[in-house]
């Protein structure tokens, strides 16, 4: 995975943005701020997908809101998940 900066955060309202490109997948890592001036966090998958009805490729977008309360949480579970998939990575 290639890790870049691009003009995405131009296009949205975030008051910082990091984008990662994994082939035919673009993650944007946006965060943005309620009314209230409390930060919170996007993550946003956006993946070119062929739709064989139309012959043509369509771009495909899933997104997460994180708030700051549920950070630490994510984040355990994210390290967690890691970490399994790191110890129980079958050998060849």
């Amino acid at each position: 995975m290639e890790e870049f900066d691009n003009n995405h955060i131009e296009e949205s309202d975030a008051v910082f943005s990091k984008t990662i490109k994994a082939g035919k997948r673009t993650y944007y890592i946006d965060v943005k701020q309620t009314k209230n001036k409390e930060h919170y966090l996007t993550i946003t998958e956006r993946k070119k997908k062929f739709n064989k009805n139309s012959g043509n490729f369509e771009l495909e977008k899933h997104r997460i809101f994180l708030y700051q309360e549920d950070f630490e949480s994510f984040i355990n579970a994210i390290n967690d998940s890691i970490d399994f998939i790191i110890d129980n990575q079958p050998t060849e």
